[in-house]
């Protein structure tokens, strides 16, 4: 059975600033948007409806606001409610954690219709442009999940070679899935390879980010199975987490809007 390295949360300290390996992932997942969008705005099919650069700037801009915003929020309302309704204050007090994926989506979503608003472009063609860009920052973030040591899987068999011990945990003797590694593999390496190659070729408007929306959907409820579920919420109906709650929403939204993409293309062939 393998032991976790117990990282130093802590990447390097100038004077009296620490900079934390979790801050170095968001950074680094900012970084590949950037690079990967600037490869998007460069195919024909968008350089030919005059996508530029600049854009894409601005686009990272929109999105972190909506990512931070979206995910805290979301971390507090959607997990626990009951605390944050009682203690307002602490919403924003973000040094002490507490982002949620789900609403850092929601939080995109709302940033990306704002975006377009303001440029007189419609919401899907700038969700079809970034969705192939996300994963990798998807997978860069669950790596700064397991240098914390935090977020870890439900128990494994203590013979599966990669079964992994988090000495932070309340029975940490016990040998445990590394499921953020499963979710930096899944949510963000192999849905960045389907989606890249899914967004090589001109597609109809709407279908990129509907299978983005079921293929992360599906690769997280997947992925629940392995991951422990937060101490303060449990197991839900059907003993499913609410990681896999929220994400069954997000099948289905992406379904249907993949299936109304692919029928609009058609009418209008």
């Amino acid at each position: 059975m393998l032991v976790h390295p117990q990282f130093d949360p802590i990447a390097l300290r100038l004077g009296p600033l620490a900079v934390h390996w979790y801050g170095i992932t968001y950074l680094i997942a900012f970084g590949l948007f950037l690079w990967l969008a600037g490869k998007r705005v460069g195919q024909p099919q968008h350089a030919a409806v005059g996508w530029t650069r600049r854009d894409v700037d601005d686009v990272l801009f929109y999105g972190v606001l909506g990512v931070v915003l979206g995910g805290r929020l979301g971390y507090c309302f959607l997990y626990k409610p009951d605390y944050y309704l009682h203690n307002l204050a602490e919403v924003f007090a973000v040094w002490k954690g507490g982002m949620a994926f789900h609403g850092g989506l929601l939080g995109v979503l709302l940033a990306l219709w704002w975006f377009g608003r303001r440029r007189g472009r419609g919401f899907f063609e700038v969700a079809d442009l970034i969705a192939p860009c996300v994963p990798t920052g998807i997978m860069a973030v669950r790596l700064g999940n397991f240098i914390n040591g935090e977020l870890w899987g439900r128990p494994a068999p203590a013979d599966l070679p990669w079964a992994m011990m988090f000495p932070q945990a309340a029975d940490g003797g016990i040998a445990r899935h590394p499921s953020q590694l499963y979710q930096a593999m899944g949510e963000g390496l192999l849905l960045f390879v389907i989606l890249w190659l899914y967004a090589r070729k001109p597609r109809a408007t709407g279908q990129i980010s509907g299978v983005f929306m079921m293929g992360y959907g599906t690769l997280r409820f997947v992925a629940e199975y392995f991951r422990e579920p937060d101490d303060f919420l449990g197991l839900r109906a059907l003993n499913w987490s609410q990681g896999q709650w929220l994400s069954l929403p997000m099948i289905l939204t992406g379904l249907a809007i993949f299936l109304w993409a692919t029928r609009r293309n058609l009418r209008s062939a």
